[in-house]
């Protein structure tokens, strides 16, 4: 799968539900470096508006975008600090 986006971590919580994909994005990002991104693979539908909504309301974060592919909903976050 190729991406507009030069990823440098993916993180497959696939099958996973709500809360854990957010958990463990935030627990990815707090491993990065400032600049670095998160491609999130997720198959819980709720992923987009639980990661939207926490990009939203957390500094540092920065949601790039969200693409939905039939049952697989992938994520782009960039650290931003």
């Amino acid at each position: 799968m190729s991406s507009k986006y030069d990823t440098t971590e993916t993180l497959d919580v696939k099958g996973q539900s709500c809360p854990m994909p957010i958990v463990k994005t935030k627990q990815a990002i707090d491993d990065l470096g400032d600049g670095d991104v998160l491609e999130v693979i997720a198959t819980d539908s709720g992923s987009m508006s639980d990661i939207q909504g926490w990009a939203e309301g957390t500094d540092g974060v920065e949601l790039l975008d969200q693409v939905e592919d039939g049952d697989l909903y992938t994520h782009y976050v960039k650290k931003t600090a």
